[in-house]
């Protein structure tokens, strides 16, 4: 069984940044590769970034990508979202997840190739 415990949420003027954590239980932590989706009011959740097992390829939605960094800490069993130059449409709950769905990006941008995900954080960015 793994447990991930995402954190960092909070509100954020446009502009601004913030950095999210999600804390990955037991000891297969480097079994998975690890994602972030997001989803908002009435909205489906979608994909934003992925770190394959070795921290070695990493993966973006076009609406993030140069503001946005994903890596992992696999001593620490961390994960992380450094978000940078925050728009209001960033807006979401954040959630992180495990997948061993392998690297195709066009799988795991899909919610379906993630086993394990966290309860989420909250993201508010005021305009």
């Amino acid at each position: 069984q793994v447990q991930l415990v995402e954190s960092g949420g909070g509100l954020v003027q446009a502009g601004g940044s913030l950095r999210l954590s999600c804390a990955v239980s037991g000891r297969t932590f480097s079994s998975y590769a690890m994602g972030w989706f997001r989803q908002a009011p009435g909205k489906e959740r979608e994909f934003v970034a992925f770190v394959s097992r070795s921290g070695g390829s990493t993966y973006y939605a076009d609406s993030v990508k140069g503001r946005f960094t994903i890596s992992r800490d696999i001593a620490k069993n961390m994960v992380y979202l450094q978000m940078n130059s925050l728009k209001p449409e960033d807006t979401a709950v954040y959630f992180c997840g495990a997948s061993n769905a392998g690297t195709t990006e066009s799988i795991v941008s899909l919610t379906t190739a993630y086993r394990y995900w966290g309860q989420g954080t909250q993201v508010t960015v005021s305009s």
